[in-house]
């Protein structure tokens, strides 16, 4: 049976969440699946005619508070909204998938992508309209819903238990590195990071919003302790959202910078994002919490040797593959980055392992499984 869907895409705007990457690699490959009789976007109470043009329209301050005070207005959740729908028609005779989070009140019987609790475990990381949002909103969401999406086996035993859910209600389906994410070889990437003052293999990496939950503090004090030779020949790099600095960890930062261990970057350029991960010789990502954790499979996938947090769900996407530590205890979060950058025979295991797990792991495979459940909800 074929099924038509509505696919809401209000996370693509120019500078990509990990959000917005997963609604725009859905995005460009629903539509082609032989289950898939049409496919329409939705955005904000309005439909979109081609998605792609958001990724070129710069979000503006004053359009990001329009937006939100739109959310302040709506206080009585999305019964209001579904008001603003002027094709309730539509809604009705097509499968809606929110991907991030919400269906409309008009979309009975949807699919939704839940992809952390992050709202309710680390509320202190997100804006107050996003914490209002859900609290109006994702209750009567997870209610409607046919089936919920998560991004990894843990994050499903999680959202089964924090929702009181049925198993068969919730299925996990695993993001992926975009193919950009690739090795490449000293000539390929020394134009690019020249623009950063950096030579191939002559850093570490850290790709992370700065926010209490991603460790950022304790990667810094455990940075700060390795041997001066080390730090000085493998500087970290701290790329990512500037949210959530406080004036501790800038300080730090400020201070490392000056003496040459640390530099943040903040958000680099799409087009050079793969060019980093490729150029540097480790890659860290102490987070304690993710749904996923697409940096350190960007990572693996560009044949970096990858150290993660032993927890959350990062054990379980990386494989077997990076190097597990525990942030909490510096010293040895220190050793371990010592000997993840020295230590020559782990890290050509590390790459090689690194790079067969990311490549088990595809957007074409991510859209097919979703599509799977679609046409598993639609025949129901």
């Amino acid at each position: 049976m074929s099924v038509k869907v509505i696919l809401s895409v209000e996370a693509l705007e120019p500078r990509l969440s990990g959000i917005g990457r997963y609604s725009w690699e859905l995005a460009q490959r629903i539509g082609a699946a032989p289950e898939v009789d049409g496919v329409r976007f939705y955005r904000n109470g309005e439909w979109i005619a081609d998605p792609a043009k958001l990724l070129d329209e710069p979000v503006t301050p004053k359009q990001r508070h329009k937006v939100h005070r739109w959310l302040r207005k709506r206080t009585t959740g999305l019964r209001k909204w579904s008001r603003d729908v002027r094709d309730a028609a539509v809604m009705r005779s097509h499968l809606f998938h929110g991907p991030n989070y919400f269906l409309p009140a008009a979309a009975e019987g949807g699919v939704i992508t839940v992809h952390d609790l992050s709202v309710f475990r680390y509320p202190e990381t997100h804006p107050e309209a996003r914490l209002r949002q859900f609290e109006w909103n994702f209750e009567a969401s997870v209610a409607r819903a046919a089936h919920i999406i998560t991004d990894s086996a843990t994050t499903r035993s999680e959202v089964i238990d924090f929702l009181s859910l049925s198993p068969e209600q919730v299925t996990a389906v695993p993001l992926a590195a975009s193919p950009a994410f690739m090795p490449r070889d000293r000539d390929q990437l020394r134009p690019a990071l020249s623009r950063y003052d950096l030579a191939p293999r002559g850093y570490a990496l850290c790709v992370s919003t700065v926010e209490p939950r991603k460790r950022i503090p304790q990667l810094l004090q455990a940075w700060e302790m390795l041997p001066p030779a080390v730090r000085s020949r493998w500087p970290l790099m701290v790329t990512g959202g500037a949210g959530w600095l406080s004036d501790d960890i800038q300080a730090l930062m400020d201070r490392g910078a000056r003496e040459g261990w640390v530099r943040y970057l903040g958000f680099v350029p799409e087009e050079d994002l793969p060019l980093l991960y490729a150029g540097a010789a480790l890659f860290v990502y102490p987070s304690v919490y993710e749904g996923f954790g697409l940096p350190p499979v960007e990572a693996m996938a560009s044949g970096v040797p990858t150290v993660v947090a032993n927890a959350s769900c990062l054990p379980e996407v990386t494989g077997g593959a990076a190097m597990l530590v525990e942030p909490e205890d510096i010293d040895d979060f220190a050793h371990r980055l010592e000997q993840a950058l020295v230590d020559g025979e782990w890290r050509e295991t590390a790459r090689a392992a690194g790079l067969a797990i990311a490549g088990g792991y595809s957007w074409d495979r991510c859209a097919r499984e979703t599509v799977a459940l679609y046409d598993q909800v639609a025949g129901r």
